[in-house]
């Protein structure tokens, strides 16, 4: 693993859960850990629900977008957290990879999205006291 880690958190769409992750572990790490989001087919926006949740802890996402995975983001990683990408996510050998269930906050009011956005909370902590103590 590199000097500063190197986390790329990947879901099908990119508009909710990575990016909340990858937000969460932004704002916790506080420059400890590079991060990164995708997804293997990336929407149009990010999810309204998810940046009204985000913005209500201080978070805000209205400038971000769902960006495209790439196998060179993928090499870049030290770990790999997929939230439903399936086979689209290219394995790599030497890689560390994370398979976090969490369920997909399209469609879901903001109510259900706060518990998910909890959820993600509790793993984005628990991997970066894993990865930076």
């Amino acid at each position: 693993m590199s000097a500063t880690p190197e986390v790329l958190f990947v879901c099908v769409h990119n508009a909710g859960r990575s990016q909340m992750a990858a937000a969460l572990l932004e704002h916790h790490a506080a420059g400890r850990v590079r991060v990164h989001s995708a997804g293997s087919s990336p929407a149009d926006r990010l999810n309204p629900a998810v940046l009204e949740v985000m913005d209500e802890i201080g978070i805000d996402l209205s400038a971000r977008s769902p960006q495209r995975l790439s196998e060179q983001a993928v090499q870049a990683a030290d770990v790999v957290v997929t939230m439903g990408c399936g086979d689209a996510c290219p394995v790599f050998p030497g890689k560390r990879y994370l398979d976090w269930e969490l369920q997909d906050p399209a469609g879901l009011p903001p109510d259900d999205v706060r518990l998910i956005r909890d959820d993600i909370d509790r793993r984005v902590r628990a991997l970066l006291q894993e990865l930076a103590g």
